[in-house]
This record gives structure tokens, C-alpha cells and sequence, in this order.
């Protein structure tokens, strides 16, 4: 993409244990750095029973993308014990705290031209595999996103769990609230979402949500989302395991976002069972909502409420 102002390297789902292949990690860096990304993202499940073990070799694998580039984390449900019951109950994010060096699991990035808000969907105590984001969560992105520097900076969310079913159904079923979270997003100024969860590519937007009928309140007034720009969701598989779903079983796959003055253009990545390296697929685009307003979709002022 000509002009290009932020290239992402997003990748997910490492399941660092006994799912993870060394051989895919490796190809991932290939891709990483020919690609000379902005910032990386990492999108959750980067282990996959929450083991300390695992997490060494996960912060290992982090640490090749080298100190000079940016990495955003944020926590997936195999990030959080599993059989470890009573850790589970006790200190479920006790060995991801470690991990990142005590950081706030929801956390703020800012790059020059974009800031991006992390949000820990995964929900130990509340779900198994599934994930929430609850009102205080949506509050912290409000709020960031509110201290950009500019109007026009990028504004990129990223969570574990998906927004919009997997078209095979394979993944498990959407958070919940995803709608109505999602119109949040929108009344933020959110540019994308990117996520994982779902071990498989799935590229997209609010539109395939069922929005009908939500809305969010601002400032006493019912804000009502015009659809012309529709919020993408930008769903990569699992990047170095041998658990990829559906149409992608055995495979593995990444995504390098480029964000332009008014699209952003995906450029998809997988490698096949065995194969040696990441092959591109291909580029998706996706279209950017106006600069200047913090409003995503052209919000209009509706009804008082």
C-alpha cells in the first residue's frame, strides 16, 4: 500500500505446550521481518495449559521480534489455569501477571498516530472458554482513546475472544454483549478490532452483527450509528500450533495490517501442514472512518432520553 502511516504485525493463538511448533515459530519471525512492521500484536492464548514453563518459552518467542518494535499482549482463556483448580479460584492471572512483569491486564499502547487499548476478555471465573468485557473495561478504552494526542490517531482495540461467529461455527459461540459492545467501539471511534480465539482467518465487520435496536447514550441523548463505515473485526488463527479449526485444521496463519489515510489493507498469511514457510493470500481491504471525529460510523444525535 502506498502511504501506509502504521503497519501491524498481528499474530495469535501461540499455544505455547504441547501444541506449539518450533518450525512455525520460526517461519512466523521470517514473515516478521520482512515485513519491518510498526507494532506487533498478540492477541491471546499464547500458552496453553498457563504453566510457568510455558510462559518462559512464550516470553522467549516474544523476544525475537526484537526490542524496537512495540508488543501488545492480552490474555486468552489457555492463558489461565485450567485443571489447576484452586489456582484457578485463588490467582487465576497469577502466572500471566508474572509474565508481564505486573502490567495492568487491560492496557495502553501509544505509537506515534495510534494509540491501541488492550482489553482482557478472558473471564476465569465466569467462563470456561468463552469471554466478557464488562462496563469498567469499556470505560478504561473510553478513556484512552479520549487522551489521544489527536482526533486523527488510529484507534485499534484488541481482545482474545471474537465478536462475530467463525462461518463454520467451528470456535464456539461470540462473547456476549457482542453487539452492544461493539456499538461502543463504534461510539469510541474505534478504526478495528483484532482478535483470535477461533484458530482459523475471519476477516469481518459490524455488519454481520445484529445491531438492531442498540444504541448508546452520550451526554443525555441517544446516539443512533449510521452503517456507511462499518467496524472491522480482524480475526487471525493460530500462528505456531498444530490446532488450527475448520478450514484451517493443520494449518497456521497471521495478518499484516496496513493502515492508509482511508482503508486498511489486510494482507493474510498461512502456512500449510509441514510446509516450510508462511505464504501470503489474498489482501482484504477495509474502509476507515473519518478522520477528525471520534465518531466511527457518523453517530447522529437521536431522541433525548
Amino acid at each position: 500500500m502506498k502511504g501506509a502511516r502504521l503497519t501491524v504485525f498481528h499474530a495469535s493463538d501461540f499455544q505455547v505446550g504441547a501444541p506449539f511448533l518450533p518450525e512455525a515459530a520460526d517461519a512466523m519471525l521470517r514473515v516478521f521481518e520482512s515485513v519491518s512492521p510498526d507494532v506487533v500484536v498478540v492477541s491471546g492464548d499464547l500458552t496453553q495449559r498457563a504453566q510457568r514453563g510455558e510462559f518462559q518459552l512464550a516470553r522467549r518467542t516474544l523476544d525475537r521480534f526484537g526490542a524496537g518494535t512495540p508488543v501488545v499482549v492480552t490474555p486468552g482463556n489457555h492463558d489461565v489455569p485450567l485443571y489447576r483448580f484452586w489456582e484457578r479460584i485463588a490467582a487465576p492471572f497469577g502466572q500471566w501477571d508474572a509474565f508481564v512483569g505486573g502490567r495492568a491486564r487491560d492496557s495502553v499502547t501509544r505509537v506515534p498516530g495510534a494509540t491501541f487499548v488492550a482489553l482482557a476478555s478472558a473471564a476465569p471465573r465466569r467462563a470456561v472458554v468463552n469471554g466478557r468485557i464488562d462496563e469498567s473495561q469499556l470505560d478504561f478504552a473510553r478513556q484512552a482513546f479520549a487522551a489521544a494526542p489527536s482526533l486523527d490517531d488510529l484507534r485499534i482495540v484488541v481482545t482474545h475472544h471474537h465478536f462475530v461467529p467463525a462461518p463454520d461455527g467451528d470456535g464456539g459461540s461470540p462473547m456476549p454483549r457482542a453487539a452492544e459492545i461493539a456499538t461502543a467501539f463504534r461510539e469510541m471511534g474505534a478504526d478495528a478490532v483484532l482478535g483470535g480465539h477461533v484458530h482459523q482467518l475471519h476477516l469481518t465487520t459490524s455488519d454481520d452483527l445484529d445491531i438492531t435496536g442498540v444504541s448508546t447514550v452520550r451526554g443525555g441523548r441517544e446516539v443512533v450509528f449510521d452503517s456507511d463505515v462499518p467496524l472491522p473485526f480482524l480475526v487471525t488463527g493460530t500462528s505456531t500450533s498444530k490446532r488450527g479449526r475448520g478450514v484451517e485444521t493443520g494449518w497456521n496463519s497471521l495478518c499484516v495490517h496496513r493502515f492508509g489515510a482511508d482503508e486498511i489493507e489486510v494482507t493474510p498469511f498461512r502456512r500449510a501442514p509441514a510446509a516450510e514457510d508462511f505464504e501470503k493470500t489474498r489482501v482484504v481491504r477495509f474502509g476507515l472512518r473519518p478522520r477528525g471525529s471520534p465518531s466511527t460510523n457518523g453517530a447522529r444525535e437521536g431522541r433525548a432520553v
